[in-house]
């Protein structure tokens, strides 16, 4: 089969094995519901079809066997219960390794099928009870009517040398009902034109069935662009068999009778494409470009600007807008929303608390909030880290909740929200809170802490960030190793993102991340120091004020400016990265908001807006301290770009250990 095509399967088939499993999740919370039954029934039936069709034979007969079971509860009702729901998860990630195994890890999951069909069929007497009880004599279940439709399939000419057998879809029909199938041979060329390896074939199917057309339409749904009609034929019963026969026997008559009208200007038979499937490497190599192009962008407009040229300035400008327009495109093809992460984090909560013999139940706010893709992916890891801490650290067991007068299940709460050029995520949970004395003793221990001195509140929570860093008394399959929290502050780090952490004892403890929407392109403050020019995050960025010799005596030598009566402290840039010379007589200070405490950066002077194409430092400056990483100006240099969290962080560790 086509490496493509068969690319283009799994990506559509972890897609339904996500819906499946979410599904499954929702089903777990109301298990009676008929219409989330059907959602898990339609799941396992597609993915049954569009397995079999590409050559995941055993997948697709494992698929059937769960399928089979569901069923029961669909037609018949009654509540699905956990043992089969978690059975059925299991079933899932199997089937995953199913179609992305190869060589000889195939025969053992075809060995672990087998074992589970086993587990299956102990459920289907639980199914059938509950189809046979749930009916009664004043509530029957209502009889399926039979419809016959008509069907019109032509696959494209490269069908057979992408791997797909039509006839595998024909013998999913023949599933549904009575089903009459014509091969229409009109378009065959004469034998000695004939490839056999493009298809030239058509077909005509005359179907009658209870299923309805929703699940015709499964049975195509790997169809592609393939020419596809269903058309429902207006009969019912026995009249829908009778014109079957009609039917069967003139295949034109039929094609004439089944005519359905189409919006003006398309195509019989087309559907209007709303979105296409594009590789994640051809939209990285459009931000790249377009990344590119704003630097030359950035040349061509300073290269106007300093010619006497009303032409050339002009079309500079006209340039710019439509860089900008292309760069906001470009940006926002490749967001999504954070939501279908957020979902998949039902999982790990539900595994984990059975794991962990505890109750806990995940909410999600914010599931519209949009992301780049890259940042989403990159922020994973980070995500799991810190919910299965919430589970395993935060959140107590059953008993010890209601002992506390709270709820027996816990709850763990995500959100995102946009916030400017940045977005913020919450994780917070409703558990235990942080013990700060045992994270004082445990700072002690590792030399986090010097002697007789006492951290404010949110430097001693943020040492669970340290590495090596654990209260846990003991070691298990999750925790109590030092590892996680140190990974997650690594990872936000790579993010060029910051984190904070808040907690009430007894009530709970809060994880915030803020991060920027985008990792290529973003809108910064371009300041100078000395010959050197540096970039500061604009989102981050309040107000620039002006810091005068006189300004800095009445501060005794300390690095404090009064803004409007409240006094913030500032970082003399040209301190922390030694640049020679005397400063300007008057020099200026970039005030920023951090977490909630504003901090300011004095610099030699404020060049104004602009918009910074990222790239990544070298091996060798890649562990500097308050820088995270550099552009391209218009005239060829480069300026570096600040890394503000980093930088606070550094002077306060100073601070410290003076």
């Amino acid at each position: 089969m086509n490496d493509h095509y068969r690319r283009i399967f799994r990506e559509e088939a972890s897609e339904l094995l996500i819906e499946l499993e979410t599904a499954l999740l929702d089903l777990e919370q109301s298990p009676s519901d008929i219409d989330l039954i059907g959602r898990v029934f339609r799941a396992l039936h597609t993915l049954k079809g569009s397995s079999a069709m590409f050559g995941y034979e055993e997948a697709a007969a494992f698929t059937h066997e769960i399928e089979t079971v569901f069923e029961l509860f669909r037609e018949g009702g009654g509540a699905v219960g956990k043992e089969l729901i978690g059975l059925t998860l299991q079933a899932r990630d199997l089937i995953m390794a199913m179609l992305t195994a190869s060589g000889e890890s195939t025969g053992d999951l075809a060995d672990r099928a087998r074992q589970m069909v086993a587990s299956f069929q102990m459920q289907v007497p639980v199914a059938a009870t509950a189809m046979s009880s749930t009916p009664t004599a004043s509530h029957p279940l209502p009889a399926a009517v039979p419809a016959a439709f008509h069907i019109r399939y032509q696959p494209g000419e490269e069908t057979f040398r992408s791997g797909v057998n039509p006839v595998t879809l024909f013998n999913e029909l023949h599933l549904l009902g009575e089903c009459r199938v014509t091969v229409i041979t009109d378009a065959v060329p004469p034998l000695e034109e004939l490839d056999p390896s493009r298809c030239h074939l058509a077909w005509e199917i005359h179907l009658v069935t209870d299923a309805g057309i929703d699940a015709i339409r499964d049975v195509f749904i790997f169809a592609g662009d393939d020419e596809l009609e269903i058309t429902p034929v207006e009969a019912t019963g026995e009249a829908a068999k009778e014109n079957g026969n009609r039917l069967s026997g003139n295949s034109q008559e039929a094609a004439a009778d089944s005519v359905v009208a189409e919006p003006a200007g398309m195509e019989p038979g087309r559907e209007a494409i709303s979105s296409i499937r594009i590789p994640a490497e051809k939209l990285d190599t459009l931000v790249n470009l377009v990344g590119e192009l704003v630097t030359v962008q950035a040349r061509l407009s300073q290269t106007a600007a300093g010619r006497d040229d009303a032409e050339l300035v002009a079309l500079a400008e006209e340039v710019e807008r439509l860089t900008g327009e292309l760069r906001d495109s470009a940006l926002g093809i490749r967001m999504l929303p954070i939501g279908s992460t957020f979902n998949r984090f039902r999982r790990l909560v539900h595994d984990l608390a059975t794991e962990l013999g505890k109750e806990v139940d995940i909410t999600c706010h914010g599931d519209e909030t949009e992301l780049d893709k890259t940042v989403i992916e990159l922020l994973t890891d980070p995500l799991i880290h810190l919910i299965r801490n919430c589970i395993d650290h935060g959140i107590e067991s059953p008993e010890v909740r209601v002992a506390a007068g709270k709820p027996r299940q816990g709850t763990v709460h995500l959100s995102a929200v946009h916030s400017g050029e940045s977005v913020i995520i919450t994780i917070a949970d409703d558990g235990a809170g942080i013990d700060r004395q045992a994270v004082h003793e445990r700072g002690l221990q590792k030399g986090l802490i010097p002697h007789g001195v006492e951290l404010p509140d949110r430097e001693l929570l943020n040492l669970i960030f340290s590495p090596g860093f654990s209260t846990s008394q003991e070691i298990t399959s999750i925790s109590g190793r030092g590892v996680g929290m140190d990974v997650v502050k690594r990872g936000v780090d790579a993010l060029r993102g910051n984190i904070s952490v808040a907690s009430e004892q007894g009530k709970g403890t809060a994880v915030t991340i803020r991060m920027p929407l985008t990792l290529a392109i973003i809108e910064s403050l371009l300041v100078q120091i000395g010959t050197d020019c540096y970039m500061l995050p604009l989102s981050l960025v309040e107000e620039c004020l002006e810091l005068t010799g006189n300004d800095a005596a009445r501060a005794n030598g300390r690095h404090l400016i009064n803004v409007r009566g409240q006094i913030i402290p500032y970082i003399r840039l040209r301190d922390r990265f030694g640049v020679c010379g005397a400063p300007p007589a008057i020099e200026q200070v970039v005030v920023t908001e951090l977490d909630g405490k504003r901090v300011g950066f004095a610099v030699d002077h404020v060049i104004g807006g602009h918009q910074t194409v990222i790239k990544s430092l070298g091996k060798v400056f890649r562990n500097v301290i308050g820088v995270s990483g550099a552009t391209i100006l218009g005239d060829g240099t480069v300026a570096l770009i600040l890394d503000i969290a980093e930088l606070v962080q550094a002077e306060e560790q100073a601070e410290w250990a003076a």
